[in-house]
């Protein structure tokens, strides 16, 4: 039997949340430019990009974690945008916040899963940014001469928010990914 990975409605939410991903980051993770466009104001395409680039896979890659661990294991899962949590990153983008909370997306999986599975369900998503913050270390400690300055600063970037996130969706607090592992796992004893 054939099991659709993605329906069309998950992958529509995805392109939206890289697009408002973008928009969100393009303040806070610029490419690499001359002192001048430091100064640059407005909207600026190569920013926008760039920070899709770098912002969207860390959230959506994530969240794919827990969405296949739980195919995996048989449960059904989708996609889901959080527009609170999105609404309320744009809202604090808007306002010129020196800092940014942001829940954008979750998967949506029966309460009726076993304790060991929500466990990994849960680990999956911070495994996901754990296994990019790797993969963005391992680009660093590359030939630096070959990659152009937008390239590491990319993967540069792309290493601190995987950390963070791997860091921040790890403490054990409601609503939290280690949370959820905590409650799994004691949830077995």
């Amino acid at each position: 039997m054939f099991m659709q990975l993605l329906s069309f409605t998950e992958i529509v939410s995805m392109l939206v949340l890289t697009v408002v991903l973008a928009y969100i980051f393009m303040d806070y993770i610029k490419r690499p430019g001359t002192i001048y466009s430091m100064y640059r104001q407005g909207f600026s395409w190569g920013d926008f990009k760039f920070a899709a680039l770098v912002a969207a896979p860390a959230v959506i890659l994530h969240e794919l974690g827990h969405k296949f661990v739980a195919l995996a294991f048989g449960l059904p899962a989708s996609f889901q945008i959080f527009w609170g949590g999105l609404g309320l990153a744009v809202i604090l983008k808007l306002v010129h916040s020196p800092f940014l909370i942001l829940a954008p997306a979750y998967v949506l999986i029966p309460s009726s899963a076993a304790p060991v599975q929500h466990a990994f369900i849960a680990a999956a998503g911070p495994l996901v940014n754990l296994a990019l913050w790797f993969l963005a270390a391992v680009m660093l400690k590359g030939k630096r001469k070959k990659n152009s300055e937008m390239k590491i600063v990319g993967w540069h970037i792309t290493k601190q928010l995987n950390m963070w996130l791997f860091i921040f969706n790890m403490i054990p607090i409601p609503p939290l990914d280690g949370y959820n592992v905590l409650r799994g796992i004691m949830g077995m004893f």
